[in-house]
């Protein structure tokens, strides 16, 4: 009888850009590129919890991100592109609108695997870690890199015209650019132990970026968020990763590690406290780096790795929240060695 195939997460690395924007930095250069507009000093930290974000350079595009994040990884895994058999970049953000991003960040990479691209908002990891397991798992892949690059900053240069643009614009001044990768493996330790989903697809008006090719009549890029619009459309969806705890014979003070998306403090805090989960259980990353959209979960199961908050066979659950609305609970048991 054939061993059961499973799939680990063996490894994960962040790139993270070497400049600091602070809240009060930003502010300034709101104002300055929209003469007349009144900000309040200190608007971001109150509103948010935001204290500074990784902003990178100019000219540097997703990709660029998602391949430095990759071959970091790929060094302290001591692979090459040959060693990987299939790469799915998973970012809200893109290079272009054709061909798949993950095509770029391949041959960066001089990978000649199979490649394609996911795209679910800020969930884009969880749909690429729920694919690579699956795929794993029926045999056809070995090694599944996952990618992730953003750059969310470049949202925040949007022109502002009144202060009613301003209100939805707003929480695009906390986004940040990262970039992220993670390595699953088929294994005989069962590393990912489940994902549930759910889903409020009459949402999504309440977060939007436009389609300059698809949009007519809409400027070349056109964002709003309705941020109390977006709240509500995640109502319910707690109860969701509860009974889906409990469905696998689990309770949130099982947790050892919880990565969640983290677009706000007050946002975050109430969603750990919603679902019972104690907040020291989480790792907290918006202050210093913003909403970094996909790349929040990896950043922070890296940043509780470097607090040695990571030990091996620690359950660990990514909680995922997107536009749309999506909400997805992933739970997993730390192999990192055991691929």
């Amino acid at each position: 009888m054939t061993q059961p195939r499973y799939s680990t997460m063996r490894h994960v690395a962040v790139h993270e850009p070497a400049h600091r924007q602070t809240g009060e930095e930003i502010e300034d250069e709101v104002r300055s590129r929209n003469p007349g507009l009144r900000l309040m000093p200190g608007l971001l930290r109150q509103m948010y919890g935001f204290e500074e974000r990784r902003v990178a350079p100019d000219g540097a595009l997703p990709s660029d991100l998602a391949a430095a994040a990759c071959r970091q990884l790929l060094d302290e895994c001591g692979l090459g592109p040959d060693d990987i058999d299939l790469l799915i970049f998973a970012s809200a953000s893109e290079d272009l609108e054709e061909p798949a991003t993950a095509h770029i960040v391949a041959d960066k990479l001089q990978l000649t695997a199979p490649v394609f691209d996911v795209q679910n908002a800020c969930n884009g990891v969880l749909n690429a870690l729920e694919n690579g397991d699956a795929l794993i798992r029926a045999g056809g892949y070995r090694r599944v890199l996952i990618a992730t690059g953003e750059r969310g900053s470049a949202l925040s240069r949007l022109p502002v015209r009144d202060r009613a643009d301003l209100a939805l614009l707003l929480p695009a001044f906390t986004l940040g650019d990262l970039g992220a990768a993670l390595l699953l493996e088929a294994s005989d330790h069962r590393g990912l132990l489940g994902i549930h989903w759910d889903t409020n697809s009459a949402g999504w008006r309440a977060a939007t970026v436009t389609n300059p090719y698809f949009a007519p009549g809409a400027p070349v890029t056109s964002l709003r968020f309705d941020s109390q619009a977006l709240a509500a459309s995640f109502a319910g969806m707690e109860q969701g990763a509860v009974d889906a705890l409990a469905g696998w014979g689990r309770k949130p003070d099982d947790l050892d590690l919880v990565c969640v998306h983290q677009a706000s403090v007050p946002f975050t805090h109430a969603i750990l406290d919603s679902i019972g989960i104690a907040r020291d259980r989480s790792v907290a990353t918006f202050p210093r780096y913003g909403n970094v959209a996909t790349a929040s979960l990896p950043l922070q199961l890296t940043k509780a790795g470097r607090q040695d908050r990571l030990r091996p066979g620690a359950l660990v659950a990514f909680l995922g929240l997107a536009s749309g609305a999506s909400a997805g609970l992933l739970l997993m048991q730390w192999h990192p060695d055991a691929a």
